[in-house]
Formats: structure tokens, sequence, C-alpha cells
């Protein structure tokens, strides 16, 4: 871009490769996305006391399965209004439609009905497809070039979204009363919400100022194509899906792992001890709070630190290469050494890697495909083909179980779908390199 750096570009520089002028643009998607992850961790601390005293853990359990098949619904249904709107009354509407549900669920709630089970399965949705819209949006209104550059960027807005989000959660349990906290709280998500709205507006006005080329084709109706019919008739698009799939997978069964060493390791330090549910409930509280704010704390430390240098010298191909690599070593040790401080270290440095590089590498995968493919396919990626990776954890542990599984047993199963993985990500690292607009490698050599 053409001019000299603001005071805000020169600042942002320190974190990022910011050329003249962008830094307002990508100071306004971080904090979208900020009020994003900020909302969803308000309501995501409201879902878990709602389903766990109206239905148990077992109905809990059981809600990915539900969310997927919802999906199957939903997902051809955001195709076809995408195809008939704009990108800023999609993301307008869409988000309308989630408020709109805040609303109904508060005077249901306020009333005394239970919605514990229809807020849990509501909450999986609303998470991920306003997410996915959200990073949709990102592609769209950065060049290919300017999304690598300042993704890493954004990505810190939500790190410290979910961060901030988790906290303000429980300090807003405080100062609302008990019986009404959750509800109220549902209010304050809808606000905010309200807030992405304004900010979304914003970016796009501005965006269509600075690049009048590319808003007229942003201000077009997407395709007819649905979410669906683009995934499996795209081989980079179904290599996206197979990857989220196999990611959520191997995560959530690591997940399990972790569960089920610390539930054994409280019980055994409980012993017969006259309050044992209560010492065993305390511990499981203490290592779950020191393990999420491990997770938090280096999660948004690679996401400020090292995401953009990553990018800078190994590209977002390379990037891919991280979290698989680390779940890989990770758990072809607990294969062999199976004990609570090992996986606990693991399950950090996984879920903090996954939370930073790979979240931010994965939606930069979608800069060099069609505006079709960003919102219709990356919607039916980040939502479908997620809950699908939570049901083929739920087959690994069913399975596991009648099995008679031990730790290492599943740690050996995860092992072999990072295998699997790894294979992934080189087949999707052959296609992005065919399709990138700013790989050297994939232009025509001058003559």
């Amino acid at each position: 871009m053409e001019g000299q750096k603001s005071p805000l570009d020169r600042a942002l520089s320190v974190f990022a490769d910011v050329r003249p002028g962008e830094g307002v643009t990508a100071l306004l998607l971080a904090f979208n996305v900020f009020l994003l992850l900020g909302s969803y961790y308000l309501l995501k601390t409201v879902r878990e006391p709602l389903i766990l005293t109206e239905s148990g853990a077992e109905v809990k359990s059981y809600a990915a399965a539900g969310q997927a098949l919802l999906l199957l619904l939903l997902i051809p249904a955001y195709g076809s209004f995408a195809a008939k709107v704009d990108r800023l009354r999609l993301i307008r509407w869409v988000t309308l439609f989630f408020m709109s549900h805040l609303g109904i669920f508060y005077v249901l709630g306020a009333a005394g009905t239970h919605i514990g089970v229809a807020f849990f399965l509501w909450v999986g949705i609303f998470n991920i497809l306003v997410i996915a819209q959200f990073w949709a949006f990102a592609n769209d209104v950065f060049t290919e070039d300017q999304g690598k550059r300042l993704f890493p960027m954004v990505g810190v807005g939500s790190s410290l979204g979910a961060w901030i989000g988790s906290l303000t959660a429980g300090q807003l349990f405080d100062v609302f009363e008990p019986e009404s906290a959750p509800y109220n709280m549902m209010l304050v998500a809808g606000a905010v919400l309200g807030l992405c709205i304004l900010v979304t507006q914003v970016v796009n006005r501005r965006e269509s100022d600075r690049a009048a080329d590319r808003n007229e084709t942003a201000e077009k109706p997407l395709g007819k194509e649905g979410g669906f019919k683009l995934v499996l008739g795209q081989r980079y698009l179904l290599l996206i899906a197979i990857l989220i799939l196999l990611l959520n997978g191997v995560n959530t069964t690591g997940e399990f792992i972790l569960g089920k060493m610390v539930s054994a390791e409280a019980v055994a330090a409980a012993g017969t001890a006259a309050d044992a549910s209560a010492q065993i409930k305390q511990y499981i509280g203490s290592f779950y709070g020191n393990f999420f704010s491990w997770v938090n704390l280096l999660g948004f430390l690679f996401q400020l630190l090292l995401v953009s240098k990553i990018f800078k010298y190994v590209g977002v191909r390379g990037a891919m290469f991280i979290l698989p690599c680390i779940a890989l070593g990770s758990y072809g040790l607990l294969i062999f050494m199976p004990v609570l401080g090992i996986v606990r270290i693991a399950k950090i440095m996984e879920n903090s890697t996954d939370y930073s590089i790979q979240n931010t590498a994965r939606h930069a995968l979608f800069l060099p495909t069609t505006r079709e493919a960003k919102y219709k396919a990356k919607a039916a990626i980040d939502t479908f083909f997620w809950r699908m990776g939570d049901l083929l954890q739920a087959l690994i542990v069913f399975i596991g179980v009648q099995l008679a599984f031990e730790i290492k047993h599943f740690a050996l199963v995860n092992v072999a779908l990072v295998v699997v993985w790894l294979c992934v990500v080189v087949a999707i690292n052959r296609e992005h390199r065919k399709i990138s607009k700013d790989d050297p490698e994939a232009l025509p050599k001058a003559a």
C-alpha cells in the first residue's frame, strides 16, 4: 500500500508486519473476535450449571450427536440465505438470529422452564458458526498476503477474549442474584453481540472505501452451491474437513485420557476419608483451574509472540505441522509412561498450541479460496465436521471401554490418528501450493 505508516501502524508492527493503513482494520477485527469469544465464554459458563443441574452429565455427553444432526439442517439453510444477501447483511441477520434466541431463553428460564438441554445444543452451534463466519469475513476483507501477515494479530483478540470472558463470567455470577444470574448473563452476552454487529459494519465500510475494486465483488450475494456440496466437490476443502475431524477427535480423546487420570488420582488422594467426596471435587477443581490457567497464558503468549514469526519464516503450510508433531511426541511418550504429570504437560502444550498457532493457520488456509468457500464451505467444515470429531472421540471411548483399554491403549489410538493427520497435512500443503496466489512456486515462470 502507498503512504506512510500511522503511529498505530508503527506500534502494531512490533507484533506483526503491518503496512501503511492496515492497523485500524486489523485492530477492529481483533476487537470483534475479542467480543465474540468473550460472549461465548459468558454463555459457556452459564451452560454448565443449567445442563448439569437439570439433566446430568450423561445427557451432556450425548449432546455432540444432537448438534451434528441439527447442523445437517442448519448449514444448508445458512448457505441458501448467503446466496441471497451480501456479506454485511449475512453477518448482521445471522447474529440477530442468535441474539433473538437469547431473549427467548431468558424469558423461559426466568419463568422456571427447564432449558438446559436446548441451551447446551444452542451454545455448541452458536459458538462454532459465528466464529467461522467471523473468520470468513476476515478472509474476505484481507487479500491472501494481508491475511498471512495480519491474522496472527487478529488472533490475539481471540486469545484475550477467551481469557477475559472466562474471568468476567465468574465475577458476574457473584454480582447477580444466584437464581437469576444465568439468565441475566444471557442478556449481557446479547448486548455484546449487538456491539459485534456495529464493529463489523465499521470494518465493512472502511474496507469498502479503501478497496473499491474488491468491494464491488464483496457486495454481491454468493453463488448458489451449498457448503456440503463445495466440500465434497473440491479436494482441497475435503482435505481440510478431514483435518478438522481428526484434529478434534485427537484433542477430545486426549481430554478423555486427562480426565480419566485426574479422576483416578483424586480418588487415590482422598482415600477413605470421611469427606472423600468433597476432597475429590476439590482436587479435580484445583487441578483444572491450574491447567486452564496455563493453557490460556501460553496460548496468549504463543499468539502474541510466535505466530507472526512462524508465518513469516515457515508460512501457513509449515505452521500446520507444529501441532501434530507435538501431539505425536506427547501420545507416543504416554504409551510408555502413562503418568499424570506427563499427560498434564502434554495437554497444556497441545491445547495452547491448538488455540494459537494451529487455530490461526487453519483459518488462513481459506485465504486463497473463493468467497463461496470462505463463507459456505468454512461454515460446514468448522461446524458439522468439527462435531463429527466429537463423535469420533465418543466412538473411540465406547469401543475402548468395551475392550477394557488402558491409558496406553487410548494413547496408541491417538498416535495412529496423528499419523493419518500428518499425511492429510502433507496433502493439504500440496493442494495449497497449487492455488496460493502469492507463492512464487505456484506462479507461471517468466519466459
